[in-house]
């Protein structure tokens, strides 16, 4: 039988799928999708395919592949995607397939203990307070146990705990096969499995970073690949121009500071002089912090830099280095640690006179500042050329894969950022009947925006609806100020139980959202996708505006003077296609099962009022409209 064949008879109503796995029906969007990544892989060419929510597209890529027996890599957009497909969906369809090839799972270094670091903690004493200390000891205890060493499954530990950044090596902070825990090392063991297997999964974070350094070990990985998939791939673009640049950050420079003073205590106790170069340092970075300006803030680097104050902090930042790294010298083959900072002060170096020169054209220049942190980035202002070379040079299947990609009927935007030519293309519609299901309002008579009483008008006119709801509600915010705003009215005005996003970990906001019955979840970016709510919990979905970004973000703008430049037109070329991406992300939280029903409300007129408004609509999912809010609560009612 041809792999065609194969296909169909196990998504089939009695096939393997369905003898094996739970719950599972047949639906023709998951079957015509699983064709075309077949025929793909066949083919070694590529597809891009929005997969509506609903479709199953997880079985429908993983299927065809497990059937190929080719090697393959899976690569999402999010950790806890990657840890879902491999704790959970790969399992079931590897039994249900007979599949007896290898799988791994593969996560960049900043998520495995770095056992010489936890020697070095334990060594030295814990820097900060009581409750590291804790952390610590159920860290120490986990490691006894782990296989993996991936510090997420060591539940105890909050994703936040201070105790995470003194416990990982970075790509500079490794000191390689000369490190004395080499042949324990989890970040090692992680590598030579994914090497060795048929399947890996990774991130696009991971896969971006050693596509652009082939050198970091991964890179042997790649050109093996007869297959690479890519879920979640709407974030593809931004995340692979993160990597095609520079980045200097002040974690970089805090921990090298904090690596000599290790050396200096623990191994060279006559040369004072590192401890003071280190110190001289620190402070220096401290200062350079300050010169950035207040608060957490994104701006052009470029502007900043014609600063004199700026001008001069980086010049004294360079002496600070050049004096570190010639006291380090004298030293130099007493320890192998040191010689490691040594490189590393010389790669900063490098990195700090390549953020001086701000002429090249191409790239944005652009620095962040967060509490006593910040980062300088360099970062190419468009992947397209970079991406879509990789994509000529070896004879793989790329398949792209989500479940917002097209707009307004095109897949031009995403095609043209990642420079990916003559891909087959498919829109596979969600097999959930939205019609009935869901009510989309846009109100009358909203508030204009920007103005004084703005918030408070809204949230006045939204209270009374998402009380009729009994909650049950998620408020997406484009702005922290209106998420704070409109949580702190709705908490003075209502008995509902109010969850704030950031008060504590997202998995225990929405974990208590889902137990607690009468709530609503008020939220800016990071709940807009990724985040699954089925049945009751969830019956309403309200977006403050449009989520266009703002033009003065450093990055946006910069594209958005390139594509001038090229005589294109921004918004049309730029803006809106993405500002309808994050839309349909949002909107897709409302309906993720064949029973849910629901309203999404979006308060802005400007989808009713500006010809632009037409796209927006046009690539969301077809559910009944009204513009009256008392036909949201009949609806709502209804349900």
């Amino acid at each position: 039988m041809d792999s065609n064949g194969k296909i169909i008879e196990v998504f089939s109503a009695d096939g393997a799928l369905s003898r094996h796995i739970q719950g599972f029906r047949p639906r023709a969007e998951q079957l015509e999708m699983a064709q075309a990544v077949d025929k793909t892989i066949k083919n070694q060419t590529a597809l891009v395919v929005e997969a509506g929510t609903g479709t199953g597209k997880t079985f429908a890529y993983l299927a065809p592949v497990l059937l190929a027996k080719k090697k393959t890599i899976i690569s999402t957009g999010s950790k806890n995607l990657q840890d879902q497909l491999f704790n959970r969906d790969l399992p079931a369809i590897k039994d249900a397939l007979n599949y007896s090839g290898k799988i791994a799972l593969l996560k960049g270094r900043a998520n495995y203990l770095c056992l010489e670091r936890l020697e070095q903690v334990i060594a030295q004493g814990v820097l900060g307070d009581r409750s590291i200390l804790a952390d610590l000891s159920k860290v120490r205890k986990w490691n006894a146990a782990t296989q993996s060493g991936d510090l997420s499954e060591c539940a105890e530990l909050a994703e936040d705990s201070p105790l995470l950044p003194q416990l990982t090596s970075t790509t500079e902070s490794c000191l390689g096969s000369d490190c004395p825990s080499y042949n324990d090392c989890y970040v090692v063991m992680a590598r030579k499995r994914a090497l060795a297997a048929d399947l890996v999964v990774v991130n696009h974070h991971l896969f971006c970073a050693d596509m652009a350094v082939k050198e970091s070990g991964f890179g042997e990985l790649i050109p093996n690949a007869e297959v690479i998939i890519f879920d979640e791939a709407h974030q593809l673009p931004d995340i692979a121009g993160q990597y095609f640049g520079q980045s200097l950050t002040s974690r970089q420079l805090f921990d090298i500071c904090k690596d000599i003073n290790i050396v200096y205590r623990t191994e060279i106790k006559d040369m004072q002089q590192l401890g003071v170069a280190s110190d001289h340092l620190l402070k220096m970075v401290q200062d350079f912090r300050l010169l950035l300006g207040e608060g957490n803030q994104r701006g052009n680097w470029r502007d900043l830099l014609n600063q004199s104050a700026v001008k001069k902090g980086v010049e004294i930042l360079q002496e600070k280095l050049d004096f570190t790294a010639d006291v380090i010298k004298l030293a130099l083959g007493r320890s192998q640690t040191l010689d490691s900072i040594f490189e590393r002060i010389n790669t900063v170096k490098n990195q700090l006179k390549r953020l001086s020169d701000t002429t090249i054209t191409g790239y944005c220049y652009w620095y962040e500042t967060f509490n006593r942190n910040f980062g300088l980035h360099i970062t190419l202002l468009t992947v397209a050329d970079k991406f879509g070379e990789q994509m000529k040079m070896r004879e793989t299947a790329w398949i792209f894969t989500s479940a917002t990609l097209e707009v307004g009927g095109s897949f031009n935007h995403f095609c043209r950022r990642l420079g990916i030519e003559n891909a087959m293309q498919k829109v596979l519609q969600s097999p959930f009947n939205y019609t009935e299901q869901a009510l989309l309002c846009v109100p009358r008579y909203l508030p204009g925006s920007n103005q004084t009483h703005t918030l408070e008008k809204l949230a006045a006119m939204l209270l009374p609806i998402i009380e009729a709801n009994n909650g049950r509600c998620f408020v997406l915010c484009t702005s922290y100020f209106m998420m704070k705003g409109l949580a702190e009215y709705f908490r003075n005005h209502s008995a509902l139980s109010v969850l704030l996003q950031g008060e504590t970990a997202k998995a225990n906001l929405l974990e208590q959202f889902i137990r607690e019955e009468h709530s609503v979840l008020v939220a800016t970016s990071s709940f807009w996708e990724g985040v699954d709510v089925r049945g009751d919990a969830l019956s309403l979905v309200i977006i403050d505006k449009l989520p266009f970004s703002s033009p003065d973000e450093p990055l946006l703008k910069a594209r958005i003077e390139d594509c001038l430049l090229q005589g294109g037109e921004p918004f049309s070329d730029i803006q809106i296609p993405e500002a309808v991406i994050a839309l349909k992300q949002g909107v897709g939280r409302l309906i993720r099962d064949v029973t849910d029903r629901g309203v999404v409300i979006i308060c802005d007129s400007r989808l009713v009022t500006r010809p632009y408004g037409e796209t927006f609509l046009k690539s969301l999912p077809n559910a009944k409209r009204t513009r009256d809010l008392g036909k949201v609560i009949e609806f709502l009612q209804q349900i």
